[in-house]
């Protein structure tokens, strides 16, 4: 649009200008519900629960999972509260490491959303159809495919209007989602302790939450699996500069947001374990039949059509949600790659009116359609493994970050135990976790028998996730090639004042 003016030519002037977004608009609760939202928490357990391989320990894993995450979410706070910059791993990381990381570490951010928007909006529009009672076009490739592009797009739309209406629509969604969590755990963990469940259900024991008696392999998939249960909580800090105190509320909102995740998350395990059973039939856990969705299955049996009906619809909701949210951080990361000289100016257009990251959001919208487009094309077992390779880019730009907290804080860690620990002893600990996953799991996805697909030899899900993140490589080459200045560290350094709004110069604190 003519009118649409250039984040990037506001980088050569005051810090309090920002970038053109519409800053001071999310408080705490919207920046949570944006978190949350972005990892679709009826959807994930739903389609991950039934693959965790652990048996009756999946609420130990979620514990377990959770230990990385609040270690990675400290040092996602510590850095937003000296550089509160909507590129959030990209500019951290170029700030510590310099562009060639940090460029790499935004490409990790932007895989991860293209994969998991691919994936939730088909499923979105799966029990969109299955509700209204359309079947047959939801068993149809092109049936599906034609509304979740239509998902993309409405969601797409949605965050291309502004922050505000994106947050009103998340209060709803994520409001849905977990009242029918919490309705359907209760529900569930009451018959089962009122012997009404059926001779499936099981009571729930102790030794489900204790870590003990699993195979290291086994341990370390089903962790994999509960990172992309968890991912997306860190989306609340690609809102930071629209928030009403960017450098402290996205860091709490992100510790709020992971601790509501693993109480939600295991509760609903337990209450859902508890009442399937572990059988090979019927509702049960191990009924291969079920795998794919541990939640909708109970409906009928715990309330009736009406609750299986509503379950349908929350899962729908869920994924609904996080096709839009997941928009949201893509787009601002890319706007500040933009900013930076490190994307061509285009993508740093800001809306006038709407306060938006506009051409971003176009193309984080069109990416998403052409890669679930080709994967669907392909096979719709490849687009399955797609979602398997998620915890590969997790793993990369999370554990980016977690190093970049230690490395960019390094000259003030002897300052105060606070320091110490805060800044360089937990963070590191999740830098260590992450690479250990992401390294093991590069091994270990290779396998031909890993997934659904075999390409080459090796299997699919690693030909996809490693793939993914290697072809961020030639097209870092070509933006170097045209944007010397920031490969040159030129417009984005340890030194530089990073273009954030209201808050003045950050402090060089590593230095």
């Amino acid at each position: 649009m003519a009118s649409e003016v250039s984040a990037e030519a506001q980088a050569s002037g005051s810090t309090s200008q920002g970038k053109g977004l519409a800053t001071g608009t999310l408080g705490l609760w919207g920046n949570t519900v944006i978190g949350l939202a972005s990892t679709a928490p009826a959807y994930g357990l739903a389609a991950t629960l039934g693959y965790l391989g652990v048996g009756e320990k999946a609420p130990a894993m979620f514990i377990v999972a959770f230990i990385p995450m609040v270690l990675t979410a400290i040092a996602y706070q510590q850095l937003n509260r000296a550089v509160p910059d909507c590129g959030t791993t990209f500019t951290w990381a170029t700030k510590a490491f310099g562009p060639v990381v940090g460029w790499m570490g935004g490409w990790g951010v932007a895989v991860s959303a293209i994969i998991v928007l691919a994936n939730v909006a088909e499923i979105a529009a799966i029990y969109t159809l299955r509700v209204v009672g359309l079947d047959g076009l939801a068993d149809s490739q092109w049936g599906r495919m034609v509304f979740a592009v239509a998902f993309i797009a409405v969601m797409t739309y949605v965050s291309y209007r502004g922050i505000l209406l994106s947050e009103r629509m998340q209060n709803v969604l994520v409001a849905w989602q977990f009242l029918f969590l919490v309705v359907l755990a209760a529900w569930a963990l009451v018959a089962v302790y009122s012997g009404s469940a059926g001779p499936q259900a099981v009571r729930p024991e102790v030794g489900w939450f204790i870590p003990t008696g699993i195979g290291f392999s086994d341990a370390v998939a089903a962790i994999v699996l509960c990172i992309f249960l968890y991912w997306g909580w860190d989306a609340c800090l690609a809102v930071n500069e629209e928030s009403k105190d960017p450098d402290r509320i996205p860091g709490r909102a992100a510790t709020l947001a992971t601790i509501i995740l693993v109480v939600t998350f295991t509760a609903v395990a337990t209450a859902i374990q508890a009442y399937s059973g572990f059988g090979t039939t019927g509702i049960g856990l191990n009924n291969p039949e079920n795998a794919d969705d541990t939640i909708t299955v109970l409906g009928d049996p715990l309330g009736g059509p009406v609750l299986a009906v509503l379950l349908m619809i929350t899962i729908a909701v869920s994924a609904a949600a996080s096709t839009q949210s997941t928009i949201l951080p893509t787009a601002r990361g890319t706007l500040a790659m933009a900013v930076y000289k490190a994307l061509p100016p285009q993508f740093g257009t800001v809306h006038p009116r709407f306060k938006t990251p506009s051409f971003s959001t176009t193309v984080m919208g069109a990416t998403a359609v052409g890669f679930y487009v080709l994967l669907s094309l392909i096979s719709t077992n490849a687009l399955a493994d797609s979602i398997a390779s998620l915890g590969l880019a997790v793993a990369f730009y999370y554990g980016i970050t977690s190093f970049a907290c230690v490395w960019f804080f390094r000259g003030t860690l002897r300052q105060s135990a606070a320091h110490l620990w805060l800044r360089g002893v937990l963070p590191f600990l999740g830098g260590v976790f992450m690479l250990v996953i992401f390294g093991y799991s590069v091994v270990d996805m290779a396998r031909r028998d890993y997934g659904e697909t075999v390409i080459g030899g090796v299997g699919g899900v690693f030909v996809l996730g490693v793939g993914m993140l290697a072809l961020g490589v030639p097209l870092m080459l070509l933006c170097a090639i045209r944007l010397r200045a920031f490969f040159r560290g030129e417009t984005l350094n340890a030194r530089t004042e990073v273009l954030v709004p209201d808050t003045g110069a950050p402090p060089v604190a590593g230095l």
